[in-house]
């Protein structure tokens, strides 16, 4: 026999020692979960007794062990008025046959990007020749679902968001049978204690205005205050719905979007010059600085190229914003990194598929990765200095 089939079928003897000794442990646990019920010792005459015991019956379980088989006690519960009950353990469901940690670990896998049928073969060094079939694989996975959709209507009418990131992506779906690309929509908000939430997610054909409006809308609807700043990127559509929605909301445009902008228009010999003049802008020390560098960048590239000069003036103020509010956080607000990561991990998770299955479980994968911690949000840089209200500077250069 090869060491790769010894390896698979041959059970490590410590675990084996263990898998001897689960059963008795298993049945000895849940008798007193039925002693603790019943208030009384099996036989005992009382008059204090909650009920009574009858039998047993075999059942199994799969644990991280391997598959184990064991008594379940059966017991009659009395209640108040009289009726009588099955006892329904609490440690072991009705019809439970995995523990929580078999799901939990099954979960985990499909979200590492392991594909359903190959999740069996993964586990199998814990689980021995136990049976788990395709289908159950999915029922499990099913269950992201649901919380996904719980939390995609849950009211934020407590969320104190002071920020809101919004940005989109696209990604290949299977869309009536046939692969298209469609638009994912998302939104992370950035609370008083500088906490990141991801807020909410939207499937949309396009990132057009009706297609923002429409996922600000579904926010504004469920609770969502207005926030201090939006940062955005450079989508039309996008700046329309937010002066829409929100028009006392203050507008930051992304500044790494906006220097890809610039590099796009000249050729790669112009990249680091370029970024050159543009960095001496958002890493001015000061606005009154950011606004000399924004003044010397205009006049030494209007002759050199006009383009340039059009795209960074289509920005205008807003590309300055972040300098309003508190130093500590200028790093943080001037762009939608926080959402670019978010995507980033996204991609590496579904970079070994063609095309999702279906539009709700793209949407579902991506927030659980959050949900479930693969994907980490932490706090914004400077968040003990988080302001309450509008920087007054701002209103009145507004």
């Amino acid at each position: 026999m090869s060491e790769k089939n010894r390896f698979e079928k041959e059970e490590e003897p410590l675990v084996a020692a263990f898998r001897k000794e689960l059963r008795s442990a298993m049945e000895r646990v849940l008798r007193a979960e039925l002693r603790a019920v019943l208030d009384a010792e099996p036989y005992a005459r009382s008059d204090d007794r909650k009920g009574y015991r009858h039998g047993s019956e075999e059942r199994g379980i799969l644990t991280s062990l391997g598959p184990s088989e064991f008594k379940m006690p059966r017991g009659r519960i009395k209640a108040q008025d009289g009726t009588e009950e099955e006892w329904r353990s609490f440690l072991i469901g009705r019809y439970q046959r995995r523990t929580r940690n078999i799901d939990l670990a099954i979960m985990e896998l499909y979200l590492a990007g392991v594909n359903t049928r190959r999740i069996k073969k993964a586990l199998r060094p814990l689980l021995g020749n136990a049976e788990l079939s395709a289908s159950t694989v999915s029922r499990i996975v099913s269950a992201l679902k649901e919380h996904f959709e719980t939390w995609r209507k849950r009211s934020l009418a407590e969320d104190d968001m002071r920020y809101l990131y919004l940005d989109g992506f696209s990604v290949k779906v299977r869309v009536a049978g046939r692969c298209s690309r469609v638009s994912i929509l998302a939104a992370v908000g950035v609370n008083g204690k500088g906490e990141k939430k991801l807020m909410g997610l939207w499937l949309k054909g396009s990132e057009s205005a009706q297609a923002w409006s429409d996922a600000l809308e579904d926010m504004i609807g469920r609770g969502l205050k207005a926030p201090l700043l939006v940062i955005i990127d450079g989508g039309k559509g996008l700046r329309r719905a937010v002066e829409e929605c929100w028009p006392k909301t203050a507008i930051q445009r992304c500044t790494v979007h906006k220097l890809r902008n610039l590099l796009a228009i000249l050729p790669k010999r112009a990249h680091k010059e370029l970024k050159t003049d543009y960095r001496r802008i958002i890493n001015a020390f000061s606005l009154s600085q950011a606004r000399e560098a924004y003044k010397d960048f205009t006049e030494r590239w209007r002759s050199r190229s006009p383009e340039v000069v059009k795209s960074l003036a289509e920005a205008g103020a807003e590309l300055l914003t972040f300098f309003y509010f508190p130093q500590t956080q200028w790093r943080s607000l001037r762009s939608t990194n926080v959402i670019e990561r978010l995507y980033g991990e996204f991609r590496r998770r579904v970079k070994t598929q063609g095309a999702l299955p279906t539009e709700d479980a793209v949407l579902a994968l991506l927030y659980c990765l959050v949900a479930t911690g693969q994907i980490v949000m932490r706090k914004i840089t400077g968040y003990e200095n988080m302001p309450d209200t509008l920087p007054s500077e701002l209103d009145k250069a507004a």
